[in-house]
């Protein structure tokens, strides 16, 4: 069956456009996983992609998955509630400062729960923080509901979409 997907395309150009404030539960957190380990993010992108069917990696090698999760390029955020593991994010940096958010999401459990405002906005933060000149990242229609809405509210500006077919 094909069915016809929406590509969003999002960026932010200046770090004072940022317009969500922390999260104040003190039992999120997220942190770098500074130790870089292939298999920590092909977990995350079965476990949090499932539900949206993230399919691009699904087909990888381990060797593509440590080629690609321990560049030198890449970063890998894990948030978590109570200790917990709940999500995470990828950025990846080019040559130009370009930085984009690669993936992001949530955990089944941990949806709805506000906590996706704050991973983006600390994926954002963390962007900037890593010397970008600019910050992006496309979603279309196969991911949450409410990821679009989300990432507008963060500041985040609309700069191109289109439509693809999907198997």
């Amino acid at each position: 069956m094909t069915e016809s997907v929406t590509i969003s395309y999002l960026e932010m150009h200046n770090p004072n456009e940022l317009l969500l404030k922390p999260c104040n539960d003190p039992d999120f957190t997220i942190k770098e996983a500074e130790i870089k380990q292939w298999q920590i993010n092909k977990c995350f992108y079965q476990a949090v992609g499932g539900d949206w069917r993230w399919r691009d990696r699904l087909g990888w090698t381990d060797a593509e998955w440590m080629q690609y999760a321990e560049a030198d390029n890449l970063r890998t955020f894990i948030a978590y509630k109570g200790g917990t593991p709940a999500g995470y994010y990828e950025l990846q940096k080019t040559e130009d400062r370009a930085v984009e958010i690669k993936c992001l999401g949530l955990l089944p459990k941990f949806i709805g729960k506000g906590y996706g405002r704050e991973l983006i906005r600390h994926a954002i933060r963390s962007g900037w923080d890593w010397d970008a000149r600019r910050v992006w990242l496309n979603t279309c229609t196969n991911d949450h509901p409410n990821a679009l809405r989300t990432y507008l509210a963060t500041g985040l500006k609309l700069y191109k979409q289109e439509q693809k077919c999907s198997k």
